[in-house]
């Protein structure tokens, strides 16, 4: 039993040893071995990292620092080029950093030049905000409605109170909700009534966006005047001219009017016409007009007849359907690859065209249409919901028809405003002004052997 017990204890001191010598194995493998520690790298200058040696401040500055090191050596004097500069006890600033070259013989300005810099941007600033109108305002305002804008569309209102500013301005601070009626958001198509209140906030532009426009430039339009009274201008619209300006567009007919007519105090526009469409154009030259007129538009209909509206547009193929109604409801808010595109949409608004065949050949048809309601591109989906899409129309047309119409001459759509007659604004005598139909139309009707009358 004795044995047995002295072999167990010799066992264990057996063990004992070779644990401790493998323990001393292990101890000698893991001793730190002195590296060089990078100063640079995430280690404060005089501070001693873990395993290594003091290291030496940094005599360097720090990028962007002027003359100033972190750590101990923030005095100028205790680098080794702030010695160097050392004189009669007193310590110099070390040298300016090297300006940054912003090209070949091209240098940043110093900072005595920023000021001079800052100098002439202040004086560009305040020449643009004295060339501001006094009618923009700085901060936000409200204006009460009064009764000659009463029933006027909220954008026209804002065109003609905020002279000036772009009108992408105005409908982005309109989208925005910036601009409110009566506390509430409303739309670019809100119709104002007398005394509602309207909140307008703080307009800023530059002065790039007030440069006056050139009005011998468009010169032109004086040649396309159809109408004019005390009351009432109206004009044939060139087909490619949008009637105002918006997204992508800086100038339409009213600020070009408005660049050129100088003697005018006051003109607005009564309706509008598709950028692609000519001919009649109506502008009011009183805000009495403006009001008339646009409840006419508004309000036009078989049963209550103020207007008469009469294109002219070539469609594709022979028509023979005779004079036919058109009433199909046209969603005006639809979207296709982010542009406006208008659809026939049971759910959409009530859309109403007269369609009278004037003269029918195998490949077009000329045809006038009378609008008993102005919806957006009305004509051109009309004329598409019934197979006779309109010549040279880029966005609801056929490809194939407009590549004949092309090789006839046509370089356009083919939709004219061709006739308007309506009740005079302040005489209530009816009136019709006509627009004839540009050379380049006429010439394509000849080639398809079509008469314009």
């Amino acid at each position: 039993m004795q044995q047995k017990r002295a072999e167990l204890l010799v066992l264990l001191a057996i063990g004992f040893a070779i644990k401790l010598l493998y323990n001393r194995l292990q101890s000698a493998k893991s001793v730190p071995v002195s590296k060089k520690i990078n100063p640079k790298k995430n280690v404060r200058p005089g501070s001693i990292p873990k395993g290594g040696r003091r290291t030496k401040p940094s005599s360097k500055p720090k990028r962007g620092a002027k003359g100033v090191v972190r750590g101990r050596a923030s005095d100028v004097s205790a680098t080794p080029e702030g010695r160097r500069r050392k004189v009669d006890g007193v310590a110099k600033p070390s040298r300016e950093r090297t300006r940054p070259s912003l090209g070949k013989g091209k240098e940043a300005p110093s900072s005595e030049s920023g000021r001079i810099f800052k100098d002439r941007d202040s004086r560009s600033i305040s020449e643009a905000s004295a060339n501001i109108p006094t009618n923009i305002p700085t901060k936000v305002s409200f204006v009460e409605i009064d009764v000659n804008h009463d029933g006027q569309r909220l954008d026209n209102f804002l065109i003609t109170h905020l002279k000036g500013v772009p009108k992408t301005h105005i409908y982005r601070i309109i989208r925005k909700g910036e601009i409110r009626v009566n506390k509430g958001r409303v739309k670019q198509t809100t119709r104002l009534k007398e005394g509602d209140s309207l909140r307008i906030p703080p307009i800023r532009l530059s002065e790039r966006t007030l440069d006056s426009l050139d009005g011998q430039k468009y010169s032109f339009l004086g040649k396309a005047v159809l109408y004019e009274d005390d009351a009432l201008l109206i004009i044939n619209k060139p087909c490619g001219m949008a009637v105002h300006a918006g997204s992508g567009i800086t100038v339409g007919v009213i600020e070009a009017l408005r660049a050129y007519r100088q003697d005018l105090k006051y003109i607005e526009l009564v309706h509008r016409l598709d950028r692609e469409t000519s001919g009649v154009l109506v502008l009011a030259k009183k805000a009495s007009a403006l009001k008339i007129l646009h409840n006419d538009f508004k309000t036009n209909s078989l049963k209550n007849p103020r207007l008469d509206k009469r294109y002219l547009t070539l469609v594709k193929g022979p028509w023979q359907h005779g004079q036919r109604r058109v009433t199909k409801a046209l969603n005006t808010d639809s979207r296709r690859h982010g542009e406006r595109y208008v659809v026939v949409d049971p759910n959409g608004r009530y859309a109403s065209s007269i369609m009278t065949p004037k003269s029918v050949s195998d490949a077009a048809s000329l045809i006038e249409v009378k609008l008993l309601t102005g919806r957006t591109h009305q004509v051109r989906v009309h004329a598409q919901s019934e197979n006779h899409p309109v010549a040279g129309d880029p966005k609801y047309g056929e490809q194939e028809f407009n590549k004949r119409m092309k090789s006839m001459g046509l370089s356009r759509l083919f939709l004219h405003a061709a006739k308007l007659t309506f009740f005079h604004p302040l005489t209530e005598k009816s009136t019709t002004v006509e627009a004839p139909l540009p050379a380049d139309l006429l010439a394509v009707l000849n080639k398809l052997s079509l008469e314009a009358s």
